[in-house]
């Protein structure tokens, strides 16, 4: 089954591609590697949440949150390579979180990225994971992943 396959079965519509807050491309390619920017919890421009992981949202949200940050990154990905097909795995996801001061539940929101790279890629979205607190994001997002990909060669 195709990723595009799998991605109409789960009922997943995957948002438009960010655009870069700065001086930077979404997506690098190297060789057969994708190193894809960090992405926020927004919709088509709209931050879909905001705030503290911990204080103004709960673990839920934030969870919630991190899968619409992976989306954004599946999202930059398809504009670049025109196929979700050509990912051949998800290495690396770098997660993090806009953390209320003491919150330490990073990875359970982190598994919100992780969790939807799974169920659309199977075995090929098992990646390593970086989970980070921060005490600020980008325009308030409480969550931001940045993912490296391998390509089928």
């Amino acid at each position: 089954m195709s990723v595009e396959e799998r991605l109409r079965e789960l009922g997943i519509e995957l948002p438009p591609p960010p655009k870069p807050l700065g001086a930077y491309v979404p997506t690098v390619q190297v060789d057969d590697l994708v190193f894809v920017a960090g992405m926020k919890a927004s919709i088509g421009g709209e931050m879909k949440f905001r705030g503290k992981v911990g204080s103004d949202l709960t673990v839920e949200e934030g969870y919630e949150a991190a899968k619409i940050c992976a989306l954004n990154c599946l999202s930059a990905l398809k504009e670049a390579l025109g196929s979700l097909d050509k990912v051949e795995r998800i290495i690396q996801v770098f997660g993090f979180v806009n953390s209320a001061e003491g919150f330490n539940q990073q990875p359970k929101v982190l598994n919100g990225a992780s969790d939807i790279l799974l169920k659309i890629f199977g075995e090929k979205g098992q990646h390593a994971r970086i989970a980070v607190g921060s005490n600020e994001l980008p325009e308030d997002s409480p969550v931001e992943v940045a993912m490296i990909v391998k390509l089928k060669t």
